[in-house]
């Protein structure tokens, strides 16, 4: 069964063997096809006057393409000899050499019912011809000769017992059945003499090998051992690798001189043991990594080896070579390590945190429990990083994940995903409760003050989470819902664990259709200004109006901007709708007095876009409107994004004659340095502190009065936000604030509304006519 094909014994390289056999079909498949060809001729030529044209040549159709089949089928056991064969590619072969014997059964069964016994012997000789044939050349790769030999057979014996020839069914049994035997026997003789010569080959290549290795590579040395396992024949190489002299070495049991003191105890490293047991099953080996020592040093060598045998075929050793991979071992460790941790803070990174949760998600599967996936983002992180550099964020970092390590359980695992985002992977959180429980753990160690080159930093910490199975049955979905629930949370102000809800599903859906309808809102004609006045603080007189975007989308109605803005800004378009803002708002002031100004809000990803500055320059020239009557708004933390671009940007918009307020005062981040280098036009209060300071609060007070100071002292005037009510207007006139916004003076109006304040204001000063 073995020469057929049908199974492999246990012992030996069979695919490889196989391909020994079956190599031999491409060196004869042009003969094959030869002896199909001339057996065709004569097929064609015994039954030409009897069977009608079209069937032998729809037969003949038939065979040339079976033919074509095999042949390619044939080809691509060229290289078989030199990589296998597999069981696929000999059922390949058999299904080939089955549907080729079955168009001859055509032939062979049909003809000869058409003609007379003179044809059908002749027919029988043809069929005689391709199955000889078969078995001398195909005689390597058994199977299809022998199929094709039974399926011919059969037809042949059929169609002669039709015929009432028993004494030539007698005659066609008896020649299948020598040629089936003569062909396994002619098999087996062939596959047993490949057999022999691979391996001569191997033991030749095994040899070459050896050597090559020996005189190419100058760190490797010969190593020879008797069947004792004592070294014999000591080069002077291997001996420098033991750091002992050649007389010393030789005799000594090769293991206790790898093996240092576990040779005492007994206690061998895997690997060695590994070799032990190979020397003593006398089994070749090649590239086998061993930890040994050498002395009192933790080395690994890397070592083939092959049996050497006498003339009379009796083992009377090992001899191989072997060399010091230290080096490459450490680097291939290292870079192991690199691959599933994280260099700044020596955390796992994003590649291990997901292949832990799919191990917990299978841990949770196979025992009916629940594991946890919690996202982390850092509360303030960018802002530490513009303004103090980046390698001071680094070494926050590198605290975070030193303190990250500390708030978790130790059985769970926690990593860096990038940037400032962390993660933990909480193998089992079937305990009520625990998942709250780390994430508050993680915020209150992370909200601690830190101190970083002299520096006390505070950053607080996020927490969105997801419970598998429950919130996702893979990883990636996990994952996904952690970020949602993690986005949730950083929405709501930060500083807060928020788990997942599939509601969250509905809110980024809802935040993706925005973000689709944003896109084309200008083109839609969707955006809107709308003005609110600032007043004169002492005669309550319009000064200016601040310009506000409003949209009205077709597909959602309304949309505020708390809900839009924060999108323009993350997907970036709000340079352009800025651009758009900027030109409509500087169009409608030429409608109004000369000395009206018109205040506009410019983001920090518009102010730092590259030609921000030639985009005020073409708004100013485009509508006619003098750079003087422009006013263009910043928040404090527009400078803690690019501080030296962002104050020569500022500085090349003074230059054009354009006025610069700081909006929302005292709500970010100090910005008092900034007070110094810019000449700000206006310093506006933010309406916390007007309605604080209504309500009575010393805190709003006193930043309302410090903010007015000091604004006076470096000739700047101060605006002030949200006043509500007379009470609120008449407070902050007491304070000294110059100018004054809120509803109780204007809410925010349309165009056509801004400019009838100024027809009613005209008409009221308008001289009356008696």
């Amino acid at each position: 069964m073995a020469v057929l094909g049908f199974s492999d014994p246990e012992e030996g390289d069979w695919s490889r063997l196989r391909g020994l056999q079956y190599a031999q079909l491409a060196k004869v498949s042009f003969m094959r096809l030869l002896i199909h060809a001339i057996a065709v001729g004569l097929v064609v030529a015994a039954f030409f006057q009897t069977v009608h044209p079209a069937a032998l040549a729809g037969w003949g159709a038939a065979l040339a393409g079976l033919l074509f089949y095999n042949h390619k089928s044939d080809a691509s056991m060229r290289d078989a000899d030199r990589r296998g064969v597999s069981r696929s590619e000999i059922r390949t072969q058999a299904v080939g050499s089955s549907l080729l014997a079955l168009v001859w059964c055509v032939p062979m069964a049909l003809f000869p019912l058409y003609a007379g016994p003179v044809e059908h012997a002749a027919m029988w000789s043809i069929a005689a011809l391709l199955i000889a044939g078969s078995a001398l050349v195909l005689a390597a790769a058994p199977v299809g000769t022998i199929i094709f030999a039974l399926f011919l057979g059969i037809a042949a014996m059929a169609s002669f017992w039709f015929t009432q020839s028993f004494e030539m069914i007698g005659i066609v049994f008896a020649f299948v059945s020598l040629v089936i035997l003569g062909t396994v026997e002619h098999a087996r003789t062939y596959l047993t003499a490949r057999i022999a010569e691979a391996g001569m080959v191997e033991k030749n290549e095994v040899v070459s090998l050896l050597l090559r290795e020996f005189e190419e590579n100058e760190a490797d040395w010969l190593w020879q051992v008797d069947p004792a396992r004592r070294v014999r024949s000591v080069s002077p190489r291997f001996a420098f690798a033991l750091g002992k002299s050649a007389d010393e070495i030789e005799g000594m049991p090769f293991l206790q001189l790898i093996a240092g003191e576990s040779w005492e105890t007994g206690q061998f490293p895997p690997s060695l043991h590994d070799l032990a047991e190979r020397l003593k099953r006398r089994e070749n080996f090649s590239a086998l990594l061993v930890k040994v020592t050498i002395g009192a040093t933790q080395r690994w060598w890397e070592l083939s080896g092959t049996q050497m045998l006498d003339e009379q075929g009796k083992f009377i050793g090992f001899r191989g070579v072997g060399s010091d991979v230290t080096e490459q071992r450490e680097s291939s460790e290292k870079i192991a390590y690199l691959a599933r941790y994280d260099t700044l803070t020596g955390l796992p990174n994003r590649l291990m945190l997901t292949e832990s949760l799919g191990e917990a998600m299978k841990y949770a599967a196979q025992w009916r429990t629940r594991c946890a996936f919690l996202m982390i983002d850092l509360d303030r992180f960018k802002a530490v990083n513009d303004s103090l550099g980046h390698l001071v964020g680094d070494r926050l970092l590198a605290q975070v994940s030193k303190r990250l390590r500390m708030a978790i359980p130790e059985a769970d695992l926690c990593g860096r995903l990038g940037g400032d985002e962390f993660a933990v992977v909480i193998r089992d959180a079937s305990e009520s409760g625990l998942v709250r429980k780390v994430s508050k753990s993680i915020i209150d160690h992370l909200s601690q003050p830190y101190e970083v080159d002299n520096h006390t930093l505070y950053v607080g910490a996020s927490v969105g989470s997801a419970v598998g199975p429950r919130d996702g049955s893979t990883v990636e979905e996990l994952m996904r819902n952690a970020d949602l629930a993690l986005y949730r949370s950083k929405d709501e102000g930060g500083g807060e664990h928020f788990p997942y809800e599939p509601a969250l599903h509905a809110t980024a859906e809802e935040r993706r259709q925005l973000e689709f309808s944003l896109r084309h809102a200008l083109e839609r004609d969707e955006m809107e200004l709308v003005y609110q006045p600032v007043v004169n603080a002492n005669g309550e007189d319009v000064v200016s109006f601040e310009a506000l975007l409003r949209w009205h989308s077709k597909d959602h109605g309304f949309v505020g901007p708390d809900k839009f803005i924060p999108i323009a800004e993350d997907t970036r378009l709000i340079v352009p709708i800025g651009e758009w803002v900027l030109r409509e708002a500087c169009l409608e002031a030429k409608n109004w007095p000369s000395h009206i100004r018109i205040a506009v809000n410019v983001s920090g990803e518009q102010l730092l876009e590259p030609g921000f500055s030639s985009s005020v320059v073409k708004a100013l020239s485009d509508t006619g409107l003098p750079p003087n009557r422009l006013e263009i708004e910043v928040t404090e933390s527009i400078f803690l994004r690019d501080a030296a671009m962002t104050r020569r940007v500022l500085e090349e918009i003074m230059a054009l004659g354009c006025s610069i307020a700081l909006d929302d005062f005292g709500t970010g981040y100090s910005s008092l340095g900034y007070l110094r280098q810019l000449r700000f036009s206006t310093i506006k209060v933010d309406r916390t502190f007007v309605q604080g300071a209504s309500n009575g609060h010393p805190e709003s007070l006193a930043i309302i009065r410090a903010v007015v100071a000091m604004a006076q002292s470096l000739e700047m005037s101060t605006t002030a936000e949200g006043v509500e009510t007379v009470e609120e207007a008449e407070m902050i006139r007491g304070l000294g604030c110059n100018k004054i916004q809120g509803y109780y003076f204007g809410r925010p109006m349309p165009s056509s509304e801004a400019r009838q304040l100024f027809v009613d204001e005209a008409m009221k000063h308008a001289p009356k006519i008696a």
